[in-house]
């Protein structure tokens, strides 16, 4: 597939709870915003279908394909457009799941299955308690997808801190990385943004990063400030403080054009401490 020259994006910031079949109908409402702007492709926000207690959310968990991807399938082939169904909890064994990101071609067809790796075990005292891999199972592959010629890489939140998995994305030819998230607030006000900068200035991509946004019933609320960032590390689009829809155009000349005044891929050498 020959790579169009400027891929215009959408990232979906929503505000979900345990209601899955309203969580799903206000995604596609949104889904449909960003086509109408003439988003090709559109990213919703980590567990967009359902954001409750894990229990309730392996509980609630489903096939791939099942009902929601069923649904935005549908609406990919209406749209003619790509959608990353940002992540749902997939059925796996009895009491657990996978936190399972999808992405839909224009046609309705499965394009890439990413399993989340790295799994939200941590423990702030008085501030941040979550322990994602007492319900949830970690993947074990790294994904990259075409998208109208682009090479696109596939993370999942928590990924987010750690590089080699950036490193592993960019080396299979990653040159825009989705990062569905639903980061939370407490780490998010000082972390986010940092965060998704580094990522995209080391790896010389462009990053999409859909933010959940607001309280919840785990007493974890999330930052929002959904974002997207070029390879340079400047903010092409963020998102403020409510359920919205962010849009940018990505150029591939300006990650050519970066890639070649710095050249790092050329330049990087890899050594093992003795």
């Amino acid at each position: 597939m020959q790579r169009k020259h400027i891929l215009r994006v959408a990232a979906i910031q929503l505000s979900s709870l345990g209601d899955k079949g309203q969580n799903t109908a206000k995604a596609v409402e949104l889904i449909d915003t960003a086509s109408e702007y003439g988003a090709r492709l559109v990213i919703l926000p980590e567990m967009f279908n359902c954001y409750s207690t894990l229990s309730e959310m392996v509980e609630k968990a489903e096939p791939v394909p099942g009902p929601t991807i069923n649904t935005l399938a549908q609406k990919a082939r209406s749209n003619n457009i790509y959608i990353l169904c940002g992540s749902i909890i997939e059925t796996a064994i009895k009491g657990k799941g996978f936190n399972t990101s999808v992405m839909i071609g224009p046609r309705g067809d499965i394009l890439g299955i990413y399993r989340k790796i790295h799994l939200f075990d941590v423990d702030i005292p008085e501030r941040v308690h979550y322990k994602e891999s007492e319900r949830i199972l970690p993947g074990n592959e790294i994904v990259v997808v075409n998208v109208d010629g682009w090479v696109v890489g596939l993370a999942i939140c928590y990924d987010l801190r750690f590089p080699e998995l950036f490193c592993a994305l960019t080396s299979k030819g990653a040159e825009l990385v989705l990062i569905p998230s639903a980061f939370a607030a407490h780490t998010g006000k000082d972390h986010w943004e940092i965060l998704l900068r580094a990522r995209a200035i080391e790896n010389q991509v462009f990053i999409v990063a859909p933010n959940r946004f607001g309280a919840c019933p785990n007493n974890m609320a999330t930052y929002g400030r959904s974002m997207v960032v070029d390879p340079w590390g400047t903010i092409l689009s963020q998102a403020s403080d409510k359920v919205c829809v962010i849009l940018s155009e990505l150029d591939i000349s300006i990650l050519e054009e970066v890639r070649e005044n710095i050249p790092m891929k050329r330049q990087k050498i890899v050594t093992t401490a003795q």
